[in-house]
């Protein structure tokens, strides 16, 4: 790939005034120089879209956006439909990323492309350094492999439905055309993934690279990461709508992949029940009336699922009998896990 192939960069911002100066200047300073940095300012509150438009005044580079507040997949379609290059990156306001992470992605389209990729029909995605909020690092979510690996759309996807895949788009570079026919998902959390599992079909897959160019600030308070026990993402309830949406997804494109499907389902529902607030265990709640009847009606899968290990088998065949009692009995006796 050449320097002039020109990389849209989107970055949806609520809110960041803390971190986004330091997220830009991670992106301001890739070696790759063709870059065009959509800062989508969604509704922020804070100081954030004065900050915004005077790093635009020191980049040419840089262009803002505004609007009214939409969430994160809102704020990435609007950058998506004013983005000019040829391929599309996300970057998350508080994350950063290494100097060469986009001229190392778009050096994976040319490798692949030799190894006889269609570059119009791959993914490029590289791996991530993860810390907490003192920089401490973290064990990692997804390691990195050891070289230039192409992992078809099928078996990726299988990786995601495992818990073994990166789902983010923010590791990843895409061809602009491919989202001329897809859209993150609006209104919904978890809408990486829920994409991923839209366009893989459309994929011959995705080619991974050994590096690690992405750098992740986990902070309490984010969509899944709670301050406190009390708090509850609604992200637990919006990944089993994307897990149902996933099952139909691999009948219809990958029907070997139904048994990781349905592990997927059951995994989420697992988290669901173990986080959602005891209080919110009622018959009143029509999503959970519907997660403990799901799990009623596939005790046999349970059983039977490969995937799950002894715990999470023994998890949910108890939340599925006695979801309130054993959830009541957890949350009175701290430290003790069911």
């Amino acid at each position: 790939m050449h320097q002039e192939t020109l990389v849209s960069v989107i970055v949806p911002v609520f809110n960041a005034e803390k971190y986004i100066k330091k997220c830009v200047s991670s992106i301001a300073v890739q070696t790759h120089g063709a870059l065009e940095i959509l800062l989508v300012d969604d509704g922020s509150r804070d100081k954030t879209p004065a900050i915004l438009d005077k790093l635009a005044l020191g980049d040419a580079r840089i262009r803002v956006l505004h609007k009214e507040n939409g969430g994160a997949a809102s704020a990435r379609n609007f950058g998506i439909s004013h983005a000019q290059g040829e391929y599309v990156g996300f970057v998350d306001a508080d994350d950063l990323i290494e100097p060469d992470m986009y001229e190392n992605l778009l050096a994976g389209f040319a490798d692949a492309e030799k190894e006889g990729r269609d570059p119009r029909r791959i993914l490029v995605q590289t791996g991530r350094r993860e810390t907490d909020e003192e920089g401490n690092p973290l064990p990692d979510d997804v390691t990195p492999p050891a070289k230039n690996t192409f992992v078809p759309s099928e078996a990726f996807m299988e990786s995601l439905l495992l818990w073994r895949g990166d789902s983010s788009f923010c590791t990843k570079l895409a061809p602009r055309a491919l989202f001329d026919t897809h859209r993150f998902p609006e209104g919904r959390l978890g809408e990486d993934f829920r994409l991923h599992m839209e366009m893989l079909p459309d994929l011959e897959g995705v080619y991974l690279l050994p590096a690690r160019g992405y750098l992740v600030t986990h902070r309490a308070g984010s969509a899944t990461r709670r301050k406190s026990p009390e708090d509850f993402s609604r992200a637990y309830e919006d990944i089993i709508v994307h897990a149902d949406a996933a099952a139909a997804q691999a009948d219809a494109h990958f029907p070997s992949l139904r048994e990781a499907a349905d592990h997927f389902g059951l995994r989420t529902r697992l988290l669901y029940l173990l986080h959602v607030p005891v209080d919110d265990m009622n018959e009143s709640n029509a999503f959970y009336r519907g997660v403990v009847r799901y799990l009623r009606e596939h005790a046999e899968g349970i059983r039977k699922d490969p995937y799950l290990s002894d715990k999470e088998r023994r998890q949910l065949l108890v939340l599925s009998r006695a979801p309130y009692l054993a959830r009541r009995a957890h949350r009175l006796l701290r430290g003790m896990r069911i």
